[in-house]
């Protein structure tokens, strides 16, 4: 398996790292499906064996050859579905669901030939490939991901980019710099207006000089009207020239990839967005999932509610549990559960505990360093033991296991537009946000990611929250990637 140099930083041209990132996973994908048809073929296959027809004919073809061919094909069809696209390996969901897409697709074609040619090919080889090889695929590329993060949070493997525009330039700089698994570096801003916050390269007049000594990898022009069509088309033909990547933002906040398509008209490459739903068919799958994990959640985590429950009714004065009044979906309130971790009647002291530290003006009451937790409340805040109870929420129906932390109606009353837009969902045990950065998000980046929650919803982000949450829960203070 190859591992990235640092040749491949300086090498320079298009997605050098990228590259030999890809071809790095190309190695580790054709180990585990080999690995994997050999563990199939080993344990289902005695030796010797041959493909047999649904007459019971026996034809000279052996199983090492069907496994041969499955490896082939396999491989083939993660190399098709572009499953190591540069554009997408090390971040986000499309590189995972390539992944499955191409697995099912040759699985599938598989059952149908085997059922149209009349084969009966072992069903427990198949189903045990399938079964250990699309998981292994997802550990191996999640692995790669976890080494890529450590490495860029190291200031490697990120590609040198420019950014091209007006003063709203700086917005994508600051959101490039928050998340350096973008892969990006910023090397400045080329605008005619000087920048505050990031290094100014020049205007864009001199940008083709900029570009030939800077030689960025990629220039992301965030103002298509500060160039103008003509020099946007010139300025396409010179990167193509340095081997570099020409992207164009939208200039849409809080929109994910896929509800975002390219309407060709005219020789326009008009942008129609989609408007996110949670109705129908995608909500009851949503709560369907509430359900079923709750229900697990309470199960699997009884022993640890038992004793913490035991543990905060015997060292301090007060009940086990704290019902706290919150507001649901649609503005509605509900009281929420937690296990008590600080002293009875803490509430009344909330307000002169902002007011002292001059919080009290924004809707994320966080009392730093707060005295009216308990030792034991320190140590199930830590490891998140006080919010188990919410599992029960979840099960009325007041909450969902992903969706915006319910605050409190006094929280609630300083909300603007923006932040109201929380309320046309559930509440959730654990956010975007939770898992972004926990507690330690201002105001505006928390509002930021739970609208971003909102506006892009899939289950597929719900179930990869709740398996960041566990990291996080697990590893208390890591980043959860």
């Amino acid at each position: 398996m190859t591992i990235p140099s640092a040749r491949d930083i300086a090498s320079g041209g298009r997605g050098s790292w990228r590259r030999s990132y890809a071809r790095s996973m190309a190695q580790t994908d054709a180990a585990v499906v080999a690995a994997t048809v050999l563990t199939a073929d080993l344990l289902w296959i005695p030796r010797g064996s041959n493909v047999v027809l649904a007459g019971g004919e026996v034809t000279p073809v052996p199983y090492w050859l069907v496994s041969v061919l499955l490896l082939g094909v396999w491989l083939i069809a993660l190399e098709a579905f572009q499953t190591r696209d540069p554009r997408f390996v090390g971040s986000g969901a499309t590189e995972y669901r390539r992944v499955v897409e191409a697995s099912v697709v040759v699985f599938g074609l598989i059952a149908i030939s085997s059922y149209v040619g009349a084969v009966e090919l072992g069903r427990a080889y198949l189903v045990t490939a399938f079964a250990v090889g699309v998981p292994a695929l997802a550990l191996s590329r999640w692995l790669w991901r976890q080494w890529l993060r450590r490495e860029q949070d190291a200031g490697r493997r990120l590609a040198p980019v420019v950014i091209v525009g007006d003063r709203t330039s700086e917005d994508t700089a600051d959101a490039i710099a928050r998340f350096p698994g973008s892969g990006y570096r910023l090397l400045g801003v080329v605008s005619d207006e000087p920048t505050v916050r990031t290094e100014h390269l020049g205007p864009i007049a001199s940008l083709e000089a900029i570009i030939e000594v800077m030689r960025p990898e990629a220039v992301i022009v965030t103002s298509v009207h500060a160039l103008g069509p003509q020099r946007m088309q010139q300025l396409g033909w010179s990167l193509a020239q340095h081997g570099a990547e020409l992207i164009v933002t939208p200039g849409l906040v809080g929109v994910a990839g896929p509800r975002i398509h390219t309407r060709p008209v005219a020789d326009l490459p008009l942008l129609q967005v989609d408007y996110p739903e949670l109705v129908g068919a995608k909500a009851v799958a949503k709560r369907t999932v509430d359900i079923v994990g709750a229900l697990a959640l309470i199960l699997l985590s009884l022993p640890l509610m038992l004793g913490t429950a035991l543990a905060v009714a015997m060292t301090s004065p007060g009940g086990f549990l704290y019902r706290q009044e919150r507001i649901g979906r649609g503005g509605r309130p509900f009281h929420m559960l937690k296990f008590r971790s600080m002293r009875v009647d803490s509430d009344a002291e909330l307000q002169a505990l902002l007011l002292a530290q001059g919080s009290s003006g924004r809707p994320l009451f966080k009392v730093a360093d707060d005295p009216r937790v308990t030792p034991v409340g320190r140590v199930i805040r830590k490891y998140s033991l006080d919010e188990l109870p919410q599992f029960f929420n979840v099960l009325r129906g007041d909450m969902s296991l992903v969706g915006p932390r319910p605050q409190r109606p006094a929280e609630v009353a300083l909300y603007d537009e923006f932040a109201s837009r929380r309320h046309i969902v559930k509440p959730g045990v654990s956010g975007l946000w939770q898992v972004s950065g926990r507690s330690t998000l201002a105001w505006e980046d928390a509002i930021r990611l739970d609208l971003s929650y909102i506006d892009n919803w899939s289950l597929t982000g719900d179930l990869v929250i709740l398996w960041r949450t566990m990291r996080a829960v697990v590893r208390p203070g890591a980043e959860a990637y």
